[in-house]
Formats: structure tokens, C-alpha cells, sequence
């Protein structure tokens, strides 16, 4: 089901009675890139620590914007069966009275969600504004203080006429006269109205409904008199309410405190704290502590499913539709235990259609992934009476050693522990390559060099010298062999008393201080003793 703006406070209640009876809750999203251009070697390499990745995803997240956010809550009709309502919202950044947001486009993802048929004009026409924390303080801020500003350029050409428009009439009305401003949107209509007080102290406005705002004449002392109204639409509470946007309905998830699951999701966690909560934190630790705050349970079926694949005879996958026609097809005999999962009258097109990287669909992926994945782990520890019985809560203990871990791509651990300590890989030992005869050889050099022949990731040590990291260690023995007698490129197993920059300099300058002292031995002499 898509929401867009215009339906969105009319969902809001039917989606918070939903959520608040969930299971769980599957999550996907589409951006408007994924890794930022605008800083050097930004792209993840198996040399990242946690640390060092989290701070290139957070540049990232702080260039693009969300344009799609999926949402499939599965709800425990009855023993082992599963109704699924899954919602597709558009966003686009709010821009009622607060700094315009700046957007970043990759090329590349832009045209990756156009093959995919997503629909543009709803993200740019009909999103639903969105803001976190910092954000709405600085917009309450400005309604305190009555120093609104009309951010959007398209509502202050249309501010500006209104303004024109009252102040002509407003000099030959009288005490009690209107004027009806017409043909407005909705955020057109709150900041017009809000201009107009502002700027005007013996007016009032209302909005009549029908994109329309009725202008009136007042004293000073009926202006304070419905000012303190409880019906007055420019309430303070009620602007923030619609600033908020989707807003409202992360604070409910937050508040639910269901299992969160999602696919290689450390992206989309980044991105929920830094739109709807609060500004990316430069520490990692801390972004680990706010995300466990806000989401105690997290589930990342490519944390479980890479575990539960070597158990099984199951063909090699790439991604999330591939890995759930897997667990639905033959090579996953079907159970008759298996959970039953229903998709919801107003999701029934993912069931008669692949829909892939569309947000409510890939959620509704999750979600089957992690019940199909929960019942085979279930299968191999219990008997066929449980199994009949099963219940989520006996799904989630099946899980337990995946809860919180969060798939960690290319890099120095497996998964990311939000409720713990990270574990680092075992990885292969790195090579270092010394460069002979071949002068100004770069990174990207060595890569295209070894590339046929193996995967990589290379830093540079120093002018002549390249360390190399692989995660297979069939890559590491081939380059060894195959480079053994190379004549520009002698490549060998990296040791850090050996090759480390650092040792070397702290061997080079106690040498030099054995040296010296030595020296100061040999010439300073003994003292010699008188007859």
C-alpha cells in the first residue's frame, strides 16, 4: 500500500493500533545514493574497523535522503500463521519553518530505482515531511519567538501575493470584513496564515477547508481573545504535530518497542536516528548505545541467513528475493508446520507480483526470510509437536545468538553487536608488496595488476610498499605462487616487526641511540688512574 502525504494523518491511527499489536516489524529503504563521492576512499574496504566504517556511512547519511521507507507489519493471527499489512511511504524533507534541506542524487541510484519503476513524483510531490529532534527544537524555538520563515521558494511567491492581496483590502475594510485567499496547499495555507499574523496585528485567519484561508478584520482585543483558543488550527502543538510528518509514526516503532528486521541493515539504522531522531553521533559507541535505546531488539536476516546457509545443501545467493525463492522453493521441502504467512487485502499485489527493491515489498521479504529461517532452525532442535505449536517467542529464542547482530560488510568483523562487544574476523594473512623498477605505482595500479586473478583491498605502506587484504583464502595462496618470481613485484606474507612503517622507525632510532651511546662509550674512555 503506498502512503503519501496527502493520506498520511489518516493513517497514522489504524497504523499505531497496528503496530502497537505486531510481532514484529519488517524494514527496508530506497536513498538517493548510497556511498558519498565527496570524500576520498569513502567505499567499504576489509580494512575498516567498526569505527572507521560507521564514520563513512555517516558522511553518507548526511548527503542523501530517504526516498522510500517499507514497512510490513506481521501480526500472530492464531498459532503459526502470519497477516502482513506492508505500507510504502514516501518521504521528502520538511520544509515548514526550518534550515532547507539540501538533497545529494547519485547518478547511479537514481537510475537504479528508475529500472526498478519507482515513482519519482510521488517522492517530489506528494512526500511526507519528516524531522528529527534538533530539528523540530529549533522550529518550537521560532513559534515562541514569532519569527517564522517561509522556506520553500514555491510557498513565498505565494505568501508574498497573499500579502499584496490583504494589505490592499485591509486599508478600506472595516471591523468584522473577510477575504477568502484561495487555491493553496496545505503548507501554503499554515505559512500564509502565519505570515499574515505576524506581519498584521489586527487580522485573524482560518482555514475553510478546500485549499481555502479566510482573511478577518479584528481589534487588538478580539486578535488576544482567539489567540488563546483551543480551536485556533495554528496552535504550536498542532504545527509541530504536522512538521513532524512521518516523524510521529518512527516515535511510535520507538515506543512499541517490537523486534526490528531488516536486510544488511546498518544503513537504514543510520539513517532512522540521523532523520528521525537525532543528528548522527561522531562516536560509535554512542550511535550503538542510541540504537539499542531505540530498538532493543534487532534481527538482520543476512546476519542469520549467512550462518544458516552452510548447514545446508542450499545453491549460493546475492541477495534478499533470491534468498527467499530459496526457503519457498523445492530445495526447502515444505513443512506442514511451516508458519502460513498471509499478505493483507491491501498488500495482496506481493503476492501475485515480484516487486523488487520496492520498499514495502523488500520489508515484506524480510520478514517472511526471518520466519522461514526461524522454523528451520526450530525443525532441527524440537520435535514435530512443537514445531505444530510454534509461536514467535519460541522463534525468537531459536534466534538468539543472531539478536542485535547486524551484518557488517567488507570489513574487520562479521556483524555489528548492539548490545555488546564486536567480534573481529578471521580473516587471511595480509600480503605486502614491494615495488622494484616501477616508478609512481598506485593503488589502483596494483588493483588492476592483480584483478584477474584475485580480489583485494590495498592500501598503501609507504612509497615503494602495499599491503593487501583478502577474505578467501584461496586468493592469498594463488598471488603468492603465481607472483613468486616476479620481476617488479615481489609479494610476500606481511609481518609486522618486519614491514610496519612504525617498527621500523622506533628499530632506526634506538639503533642510531645505541649508536651514539656506544660511541660516547669508546671515545669518553676509562678514567685513568695517576702512578
Amino acid at each position: 500500500m503506498d502512503v503519501g502525504a496527502a493520506d498520511f494523518a489518516r493513517c497514522l491511527p489504524c497504523l499505531r493500533d497496528r503496530v502497537g499489536r505486531a510481532a514484529f516489524l519488517g524494514l527496508d529503504m530506497e536513498f538517493t545514493g548510497l556511498h558519498s563521492a565527496f570524500s576520498q576512499n569513502n567505499q567499504p574496504s576489509l580494512f575498516d574497523s567498526p569505527a572507521e566504517r560507521y564514520q563513512k556511512v555517516r558522511q553518507s547519511v548526511q548527503r542523501f535522503t530517504i526516498t522510500q521507507l517499507g514497512l510490513a507489519i506481521f501480526s500472530e493471527e492464531n498459532s503459526n500463521k502470519y497477516l502482513v499489512h506492508s505500507y510504502n511511504f514516501f518521504l521528502f524533507p520538511s520544509t515548514l519553518g526550518v534550515t532547507d534541506a539540501e538533497l545529494t542524487l547519485s547518478a547511479s541510484s537514481i537510475q537504479f530505482l528508475s529500472h526498478y519503476g519507482f515513482d519519482f513524483n510521488k517522492f517530489l510531490k506528494d512526500g511526507i515531511p519528516y524531522m528529527n529532534e534538533l530539528q523540530e527544537k529549533i522550529l518550537s524555538q521560532r513559534l515562541l519567538e514569532g519569527s517564522w520563515k517561509v522556506c520553500s521558494a514555491l510557498n513565498m511567491d505565494v505568501v508574498k501575493k497573499a500579502i499584496d492581496e490583504v494589505t490592499c483590502w485591509i486599508a478600506a475594510a472595516k471591523e468584522g470584513d473577510t477575504v477568502i485567499l484561495q487555491d493553496l496547499s496545505d503548507s501554503q495555507m499554515l505559512d500564509v496564515q502565519l505570515v499574515l499574523r505576524q506581519a498584521l496585528q489586527n487580522v485573524w485567519t482560518q482555514p475553510l477547508g478546500d485549499n481555502e484561508v479566510m482573511v478577518k478584520k479584528v481589534s487588538p482585543q478580539r486578535r488576544r481573545l482567539l489567540e488563546s483558543s483551543s480551536h485556533d488550527s495554528c496552535r504550536k502543538e498542532l504545527i509541530l504535530t504536522s512538521a513532524r510528518g512521518f516523524t510521529n509514526l518512527f516515535q511510535i516503532i520507538v515506543k512499541a518497542k517490537k523486534p526490528l528486521v531488516g536486510h544488511n541493515m546498518l544503513m537504514d539504522l543510520c539513517h532512522l536516528h540521523d532523520k528521525f531522531y537525532n543528528p548522527l553521533p561522531e562516536s560509535y559507541e554512542e550511535f550503538k548505545r542510541n540504537i539499542h535505546h531505540l530498538f532493543p531488539v534487532l534481527i538482520d536476516t543476512k546476519t542469520v541467513t549467512k550462518s544458516i546457509w552452510k548447514n545446508y545443501q542450499f545453491p549460493r545467493v546475492s541477495n534478499l528475493l533470491e534468498v527467499y525463492e530459496v526457503l519457498c522453493s523445492d530445495l526447502n521441502p515444505m513443512d506442514p508446520t511451516c508458519p502460513v504467512i498471509a499478505l493483507a487485502s491491501d498488500s495482496a499485489r506481493y503476492a501475485e507480483k515480484k516487486s523488487p527493491h520496492e520498499a514495502a515489498y523488500d520489508a515484506f521479504l524480510c520478514g517472511s526470510v526471518l520466519l522461514k529461517s526461524a522454523h528451520l532452525l526450530l525443525c532441527r532442535l524440537t520435535d514435530d509437536a512443537a514445531k505444530a505449536n510454534s509461536s514467535f517467542s519460541q522463534y525468537l529464542t531459536m534466534l538468539a545468538e543472531y539478536l542485535n547482530k547486524v551484518n557488517f560488510i567488507r570489513g574487520g568483523v562479521s556483524s555489528i553487536n548492539f548490545s555488546g562487544e564486536d567480534i573481529s574476523r578471521r580473516y587471511p594473512a595480509p600480503l605486502v608488496v614491494y615495488v622494484r623498477g616501477w616508478p609512481r605505482l598506485d593503488e589502483r595500479q596494483i588493483y588492476q595488476e592483480l584483478q584477474p586473478l584475485c580480489s583485494f583491498d590495498i592500501r598503501r605502506l609507504s612509497d615503494n610498499q602495499f599491503i593487501l587484504l583478502s577474505n578467501r583464502f584461496k586468493h592469498v595462496i594463488r598471488v603468492l605462487h603465481d607472483y613468486k618470481h616476479h620481476p617488479k613485484l615481489q609479494i610476500s606474507v606481511y609481518r609486522h616487526w618486519r614491514h610496519s612503517p612504525h617498527v621500523n622507525c622506533l628499530l632506526q632510532v634506538s639503533g642510531i641511540v645505541a649508536l651514539w651511546s656506544l660511541l660516547a662509550f669508546v671515545l669518553g674512555g676509562a678514567p685513568s688512574c695517576s702512578p
